[in-house]
């Protein structure tokens, strides 16, 4: 028992910063805005949250700048697309390009320096149940974060008129400028809600799953998040069950390597990306699902004047 909770909370672990990009990511492009740009921002809010907190000697403060890390990395993409109308594809992935680099660059003198991990909160009450309580009420603030963004998504999506403005400049932009809607300003904001969630998720990699920085530890986790907004067909608690199914993969061959096990460590290494493209193809069979919820619009520039 004491091996299943200890697995299960790295797995919860693995799936947070996945859960968060992916979360963000949806709302971007339920907005009608397809930004690749995710493994950039993640791992430049991995960089500067890690170098925040070796500065200030606060982690929150850590966790803060990366998500402002990410913001500004979601406006240039937004400035980009949104105002000057380029390319998004080719935008998002000049995007992760520069993340990457630029994370290098900064995090350099940073590399194996031991880093500040975000302390646990325990929800009091909740906590001493046994098995439960360890599992799911004692984390660090950005799990819970995580739980409630879904909820949060989910109602703001489906509950609110604000929502139902979003998913109609995703589904038929023209129409939504024609009643009155700000499409620029829905989709500014939802690019840069995409970018704070990528940059949260950079810092939960570097504060809490590994608490150090490496040049690219994000190691895919933001095309892994683009992927698991396909996988759940665009609805928050589908992104809820991918994300923790990749985390299941992913601390799963960890062990296996540990156990020791006949398989070549490369294959199990790739086995979580493995599982992910196979998931896609299967979904990919199912085309009047993916094509009932996927945003009209997706991708598609928008300019007033024409």
């Amino acid at each position: 028992m004491t091996f299943m909770v200890a697995f299960l909370l790295t797995t919860i672990t693995a799936a947070t910063p996945v859960l968060l990009a992916a979360l963000g990511e949806l709302v971007a492009e339920r907005s009608g805005v397809l930004n690749l740009g995710v493994e950039g921002m993640m791992v430049m809010g991995a960089v500067i949250a890690f170098v925040a907190s070796q500065l200030t000697g606060s982690p929150y403060v850590g966790v803060l700048c990366g998500m402002l890390a990410g913001t500004l990395l979601a406006l240039l993409f937004g400035f980009l697309t949104l105002t000057l109308a380029a390319n998004q594809v080719a935008t998002g992935l000049s995007l992760t390009i520069l993340g990457v680099g630029l994370s290098g660059m900064i995090g350099d003198g940073f590399v194996g320096v031991p880093g500040f991990r975000l302390p646990t909160i325990p929800i009091p009450g909740l906590a001493q149940i046994p098995v439960l309580g360890p599992l799911l009420f004692n984390h660090a603030l950005i799990f819970y974060i995580s739980i409630l963004l879904v909820i949060g998504v989910y109602w703001f999506l489906f509950k609110t008129r604000a929502g139902l403005q979003l998913r109609s400049v995703g589904d038929n932009h023209d129409s939504a400028h024609a009643l009155g809607i700000s499409v620029l300003r829905v989709r500014y904001l939802a690019v840069m809600f995409g970018g704070a969630c990528a940059g949260l998720a950079g810092a939960q990699l570097s504060l809490v799953y590994t608490p150090q920085w490496t040049n690219n530890m994000t190691a895919g986790r933001g095309w892994i998040a683009l992927a698991l907004v396909v996988f759940a067909s665009w609805r928050p608690t589908w992104v809820l069950i991918g994300a923790y199914l990749f985390g299941l993969v992913a601390i799963g061959q960890f062990n296996a390597q540990a156990m020791g096990i006949g398989i070549p460590s490369q294959f199990l290494s790739a086995l979580p990306y493995l599982a992910t493209v196979v998931v896609l193809v299967l979904i990919s069979r199912n085309r009047r699902l993916t094509l009932m919820n996927t945003p009209a619009c997706l991708g598609q520039p928008f300019v007033p004047d024409r």
